[in-house]
């Protein structure tokens, strides 16, 4: 069985989604990948006592506090390779950044092949159900690109300033005006 419950917080509406006992799913209103398809099947969760511990992370996080994402238990479903990357997004420390090619490295240290792509590393970072608390928005492209983020680039660059990213040494990717 899957509950979920929708809240507010300091960057926007909130949908949190677990199975009684770890959170399964945490998205920003906007979200690319947002979980409607399994919030559609799952039942109301007010009172139960993760989403207590989800509102008081979520606070904690929005006023400026540091909390691990090891202070929750966390579920994400996926792959094994998608699961391994989300592992590696929780060792990247509040206020820093790591890229796709860093995090493909310790996924092919891990799986030990000497080569992995940093473009499927994109795709499993930009698949990550739980939202800032498995800090998706911590990683960035080669050179300081800040190209992808699931609920959109200005709310990565919310995130990250928020944590008292520099934000010079970064850059938007060039739009194509045809598109």
């Amino acid at each position: 069985m899957l509950y979920y419950v929708d809240f507010d917080c300091a960057f926007g509406p909130v949908a949190a989604l677990s199975d009684g006992k770890s959170v399964v799913g945490l998205w920003l209103a906007g979200q690319r990948s947002f979980g409607a398809e399994l919030l559609s099947r799952a039942e109301a969760g007010e009172g139960l006592p993760i989403f207590d511990r989800v509102r008081d992370w979520v606070g904690r996080y929005c006023g400026g506090e540091r909390p691990s994402c090891r202070e929750l238990p966390l579920a994400p479903r996926g792959s094994e390779f998608r699961r391994t990357v989300w592992e590696l997004l929780c060792e990247i420390p509040y206020g820093e950044t790591v890229t796709y090619g860093q995090i493909a490295r310790a996924v092919g240290e891990i799986t030990h092949k000497p080569r992995m792509s940093a473009q499927a590393v994109g795709g499993a970072v930009g698949h990550n159900p739980i939202s800032v608390i498995i800090p998706c928005h911590r990683v960035v492209g080669a050179g300081g690109n800040l190209t992808g983020y699931g609920g959109g680039l200005e709310l990565k660059c919310r995130l990250l300033a928020h944590e008292g990213v520099d934000m010079s040494k970064f850059y938007l990717p060039k739009c194509n005006e045809n598109t």
